[in-house]
């Protein structure tokens, strides 16, 4: 029997993606928070790049996000992926271009003045018209979850935050990721996987970036206190 130790960070979505398949393939594991700003030297130790997530199992430390996810799909009955080979390496193309867009992301909320927010926020508004025209259902390929939902699950996340701080039009008109969004956001894995609290940490640590966002979060704060 495997025993899978996860280690994870409390905001990061590539930790996300790796619970979803997990939780997907209904696979109980443990699962250990570090304060990446502090990286503990056992970690170091099995995390060549210092990044999360890092799945242990079997004396093996396994890391990259999409290696987990991949390792994990592919022990276990019934694939998250496509079964036609095309049409499953389209789908890891997507997901390649969806941790693109988790970048994009970093550099919207990290935008120190408006200017370079709105470039940013283009940015992000040019990938979800792109992925619109790949989109061909209640979720990206139909009527059935794949990986590549969870994956964007993680992105569509971030959207539940931006759209409290304001308008920024980033789904305008795009009706089918709009559809996909909403029909991904009630998906018990996507749902289960960040840990408690996680909006509440998500927001403190969107405040706390010094950016042009975080001073829009503070101008609402500000208006909020004086209804």
């Amino acid at each position: 029997m495997r025993n899978f130790h996860l280690i994870s960070h409390h905001l990061c979505p590539y930790v996300q993606r790796a619970v979803i398949v997990l939780n997907e393939k209904d696979i109980s594991h443990k699962r250990t928070y570090i304060d990446l700003a502090n990286k503990p030297d056992w970690f170091l130790e099995i995390s060549p790049l210092g990044k999360v997530p890092v799945l242990e199992t079997q004396g093996t430390a396994l890391f990259e996000s999409q290696v987990i996810a991949e390792y994990v799909d592919e022990i276990t009955p019934g694939s998250l992926h496509p079964a036609d080979p095309l049409e499953k390496a389209r789908h890891r193309s997507w997901i390649e271009f969806g941790s693109q867009a988790l970048n994009d992301i970093a550099g919207f909320y990290s935008a120190k003045d408006a200017d370079i927010l709105e470039q940013k926020r283009k940015a992000l508004r040019d990938k979800f018209k792109r992925i619109e025209e790949q989109t061909k259902g209640s979720y990206f390929a139909g009527e059935t979850f794949h990986m590549i939902d969870g994956v964007w699950g993680t992105i569509f996340r971030y959207l539940d935050v931006f759209d409290q701080i304001g308008d920024f039009g980033f789904m305008d008109g795009l009706k089918k990721v709009q559809l996909w969004r909403q029909t991904v956001s009630v998906r018990q894995s996507v749902i289960n996987a960040p840990p408690s609290g996680y909006h509440d940490r998500l927001e403190r640590f969107l405040i706390e970036r010094n950016s042009h966002l975080s001073r829009l979060m503070q101008a609402n704060e500000a208006v909020a206190e004086q209804a």
